[in-house]
């Protein structure tokens, strides 16, 4: 039986001819990826190959599944072409987005569509070997539960917090119990090759692909959640810096206190700026006799976390709305250096945070305009996150799609 395209591609003995015919049928997928529908004429003038050599191309593609032939096109005068493009359930793509408290988890076809989700799976992300296991567990359980054939599922994308080498698959900051990168030690587990992602740089991919740009190509989004996480765009790719560690806005040393913070050091941003502060804010303020709705439907305090904040603030709660918006102004001046150093088109607020809307967005506006440049913030949108929840999942599906068609 005659191997598959993509056994072919993930068989590393492929020399010679086999091999420059593999890279020729991934160039040919990602253009299709990349734009759609298109003409021999189209992929000739792209491959620079002849037209004979692309039509034996597309219909090796044709053979294998993974490419349609969709009908003529208008034509200005003479014969129409033919259109091609991706079969949608040629292949999937899986995205995992690793929150605090739980997973979202979705699959997309070829044609990039969101095809099931499975939200708020409620976990607990600890680092413990327990921990990764029930992790391992949960992507299992989900890929055991679609209609989908394992072989069709061409890549895993999981996003995590943390400092990770995207092109090696270590996370130095969780999950690091051996020498193996993590994305190996899961796609042992599960199947199925895995591609490791920081969370916030998944998230603002999402974000860049959906229609909340509108032409913008120098892109910051920040990921309010427990932490603070930031993806760059830059020309409308993704920056990471010389290991993949860049986006650390959360660890930037903004202020003279002794607040210890999970990165091990005094000062950062997130010490007074983030989730975690607006937790131990909100129970301080609780335990010296502030009042709250959750004060009556919480027994301890200890009990209240972001989420119950959050929601707080969104049924009119002044305790949660004055300490979100004393958080949003910290976080103001945090984006105005940002503003100051990057001079983004567009800023995009997204995360845990960015459901209390205006609570935040105000406060953050207010403090960008105050502290930075005027010249620069004059040129700078700042928007809400318009995927939420669904940012890492979509972001993550796209860049695994995106790496299995160029790596």
């Amino acid at each position: 039986m005659a191997k598959t395209f993509f056994e072919e591609l993930n068989n590393a003995n492929a020399t010679g001819v086999a091999y420059k015919n593999i890279n020729l049928k991934k160039a040919a997928l990602a253009y299709f990826a990349n734009n759609g529908h298109a003409t021999i004429a189209d992929l000739c003038k792209e491959l620079n190959l002849s037209t004979p050599k692309v039509t034996n191309l597309v219909n090796d593609l044709i053979n294998d599944g993974l490419v349609m032939d969709y009908g003529k096109i208008e034509s200005t005068g003479g014969r129409k072409p033919n259109l091609y493009g991706l079969v949608a359930d040629s292949a999937f793509f899986i995205g995992v987005d690793v929150k605090h408290d739980h997973l979202n988890l979705g699959l997309s076809d070829f044609h990039k569509n969101l095809v099931t989700t499975v939200e708020a799976l409620p976990y607990t992300l600890d680092n413990t070997k327990a921990s990764l296991e029930e992790l391992c567990q949960l992507i299992n359980n989900f890929i055991d539960g679609l209609t989908v054939p394992r072989e069709k599922i061409l890549g895993i994308g999981i996003n995590i917090s943390g400092r990770i080498n995207y092109a090696t698959g270590y996370n130095y900051s969780l999950f690091y119990f051996d020498e193996e990168p993590l994305s190996k030690v899961i796609g042992n587990k599960v199947g199925i090759r895995v591609f490791l992602e920081n969370d916030s740089r998944a998230m603002a991919y999402g974000e860049f692909c959906s229609d909340l740009v509108h032409g913008e190509r120098n892109v910051l989004f920040l990921n309010l959640d427990y932490g603070i996480g930031m993806g760059v765009l830059i020309n409308g790719e993704l920056y990471y810096g010389k290991s993949g560690y860049s986006g650390e806005v959360g660890h930037i040393p903004m202020y003279d206190n002794e607040i210890i913070c999970h990165c091990g050091k005094k000062g950062c941003l997130e010490t007074e700026a983030s989730g975690w502060a607006l937790v131990d804010m909100f129970r301080q303020k609780l335990a010296a006799g502030s009042s709250s709705m959750l004060s009556r439907t919480h027994r301890s305090l200890e009990d209240i976390h972001l989420p119950d904040i959050i929601e707080a603030a969104n049924n009119d709660d002044m305790l949660a709305i004055e300490l979100i918006a004393k958080v949003g102004e910290k976080l103001g001046r945090g984006v105005a250096l940002l503003m100051n150093i990057f001079n983004p088109e567009l800023v995009i607020l997204g995360g845990a945070l960015a459901a209390t809307q205006d609570h935040i967005r105000l406060p953050i506006k207010s403090a960008m305009k105050k502290y930075s440049l005027s010249l620069v913030s004059n040129d700078s949108k700042l928007k809400m996150s318009k995927l939420g929840e669904r940012a890492g999942i979509i972001g993550a599906c796209l860049l695994v799609r995106n790496k299995v068609l160029i790596s």
